[in-house]
């Protein structure tokens, strides 16, 4: 399963001009943590989050008394930033719509995030997917899985009779045996069952009678 197959494509954005408050604002009403930041060409040049703006309070927070030179040299602080563009994480973790959600879940481990902006080749948002999406595509029961297999998938898009590929399922790893009548047959098997959500691994052993995609000698 991809990370397209689980992302969000309605997501609310900010632009780098925008205040502060406004943002804020936003992401108490929707309930969320993060705000992708946008440009005039939709790519995605940042992103506000919470951890923004707990800095920009701990910088309120510093002692007002500084060394002279630290007043007259440093570079100005989260805590003066007023607009987004001031506060915002520059080079956000993203992640590809072709990706599996085995890798999504692995940057966001190793980078400590609760969400990815899922983003094409030339760095256009196209939508978000969060750990609650991926969490929730791996606790789909087994025997949900295999009947939407045996179901859908054998039955009524291949047209496949009972027993011609037996299916087990444990933990979300899916193994197919058996025979079905084409090549075309074995590869639109495997990969519809790779897509069905709680899929984690496909384990294949599916021959095939006739191999339809050898070119015409």
């Amino acid at each position: 399963m991809r990370v397209l197959d689980l992302m969000t494509t309605e997501v609310v954005t900010v632009t780098p001009g925008i205040s502060l408050k406004e943002a804020a604002r936003t992401m108490t009403d929707l309930g969320v943590s993060g705000l992708p930041v946008l440009d005039d060409q939709g790519r995605i040049v940042g992103i506000i989050t919470e951890a923004d703006f707990l800095a920009r309070e701990a910088g309120r927070a510093e002692p007002r008394r500084r060394r002279l030179l630290d007043a007259l040299f440093s570079e100005p602080q989260v805590a003066e930033a007023e607009n987004v563009e001031q506060a915002m994480t520059l080079d956000p973790v993203v992640i590809y719509p072709e990706a599996s959600l085995t890798e999504a879940a692995r940057v966001m481990v190793n980078h400590g995030v609760k969400r990815l902006p899922v983003v094409d080749a030339d760095g256009r948002l196209r939508g978000v997917i969060s750990r609650a999406d991926v969490v929730a595509a791996f606790t789909r029961p087994d025997d949900v899985i295999e009947d939407e297999i045996r179901e859908d998938v054998i039955r009524r898009i291949l047209f496949l009779e009972d027993g011609a590929v037996d299916v087990k399922v444990a933990d979300g790893v899916v193994t197919l045996r058996g025979t079905v009548p084409t090549k075309s047959d074995a590869r639109l098997l495997e990969e519809l069952t790779r897509r069905l959500d709680g899929v984690v691994r496909l384990i294949a052993e599916v021959g095939f009678e006739v191999d339809d995609q050898r070119p015409v000698q």
